[in-house]
């Protein structure tokens, strides 16, 4: 058993040991440092010192190399690399201190601490003078949407950096957003010849849309601001409205059942009544039969809702996708009345003769009946083709 547990103690330290190696490999010197030093707070380890040491050193000679060779190359789009390899190397001096100076094993870990503020202001002050220069002219010299996003990217992230340097920077920002943004207008076109009222119109794009716009696409359902321009248009065409005519049909069922109906006493060869062994009149029991007609009544209509999802781009107008929708949806009652004996009924049938007829719903019901099932077609056209539409 102890030499079991001595082999598996020695593979988790060789599994842990070549876990750390294949990070060094890799150039992932951050995420070794961050282990070791979590690590060396709980218990110092000689190994974890070394593999700390090894890693700090790496990765600072890198960052280093990199912003010597940024600054040589003279670019102002080089500054917001320049500020993240600064901050990198900040934040990695913070988590080394740490645990350090320490001393392992007789060897003494000891960095010389470096102030990076200055270097760090410099070039994010010069980054924030890029990213503004660059998104105002980007904005200034914008010809379609993707430009005027990028400028918005841009600004904000000259807004980050300058603290409030640049005054109309806000104003800008508003600016690009705005322009940026795709406007989408939902409409219904119903070319039936069954008018339908307004409310139905919009209760059938009123559906949950959730996952539709995002961040540069802004659907709108009705016109709130006669003013907005739109990029796109998204009909929902209502070609045939097909409701059927008011349907009655009658059934007619006969019931018959035999009841008791009294008795008759049993006469002898005289006409006396006849006694049995005990002395009692001898009777016979009579029965009768009655019915019952049952008249069900079916009342049936029907309406089938065809049409088609149609994306335009409204600069310059043309068509991008059409897509088929449809649904059906019916009405159906029934009733029924009797003739005759009731008690020739069946339970079942009895309970039917309770439900009465009921008015038909008009055409225009019958379309907001379908509405539920409709909406869910409408909306899986429009999400089907979303791609379209940026």
């Amino acid at each position: 058993m102890r030499k079991i547990f001595t082999l598996f103690m020695a593979v988790l330290l060789l599994s842990g040991c070549g876990s750390t190696t294949k990070k060094l490999q890799q150039g992932n010197y951050d995420a070794v440092i961050d282990k070791s030093v979590k690590k060396l707070i709980r218990k110092p380890d000689a190994v974890d010192a070394a593999e700390m040491d090894r890693a700090y050193r790496l990765a600072n000679e890198r960052d280093l190399e990199r912003i010597k060779f940024l600054k040589a190359e003279n670019n102002p789009d080089n500054y917001d690399e320049i500020f993240s390899r600064y901050n990198m190397l900040k934040e990695r001096q913070r988590q080394v201190r740490t645990v350090t100076p320490m001393t392992v094993d007789g060897k003494t870990y000891r960095y010389e601490y470096v102030d990076y503020d200055a270097e760090m202001i410099a070039s994010k002050r010069k980054a924030a003078d890029y990213f503004y220069n660059n998104g105002k002219g980007l904005l200034e010299n914008a010809l379609q949407k993707e430009d005027y996003r990028e400028a918005y990217y841009q600004l904000v992230k000259a807004s980050e950096y300058s603290g409030g340097q640049f005054e109309n920077i806000d104003a800008l920002i508003y600016d690009a957003r705005m322009k940026g943004i795709s406007k989408v207008i939902v409409e219904v076109n119903n070319q039936s010849p069954l008018q339908l009222p307004p409310l139905v119109e919009e209760d059938l794009i009123s559906f949950d849309t959730r996952g539709l716009g995002n961040e540069w696409v802004e659907y709108h359902f009705k016109h709130v601001d006669e003013s907005a321009v739109y990029d796109y248009a998204v009909f929902v065409k209502l070609l045939s409205i097909m409701v059927s005519p008011d349907d009655v049909k009658d059934t007619d069922q006969i019931f018959t059942k035999k009841i008791s109906d009294g008795f008759d006493y049993v006469l002898d060869a005289q006409g006396n009544v006849m006694k049995d062994t005990a002395g009692n009149d001898i009777k016979l029991q009579k029965f009768k039969e009655i019915t019952c007609t049952l008249i069900e009544t079916r009342q049936f209509k029907s309406v089938e809702i065809r049409g088609e999802v149609e994306i335009l781009s409204l600069d310059p107008e043309r068509l991008i996708q059409k897509e088929p929708f449809g649904a059906a949806n019916q009405f159906e009652h029934f009733s029924a009345r009797s003739i005759g004996d009731e008690g020739a009924l069946t339970e079942e049938a009895l309970i039917m003769t309770r439900q009465e007829k009921l008015p038909f719903p008009t055409d225009v019901d019958m379309v907001l009946m379908c509405t539920e099932t409709i909406k869910p077609a409408i909306r899986n056209a429009i999400y089907a083709n979303r791609q379209y539409i940026y």
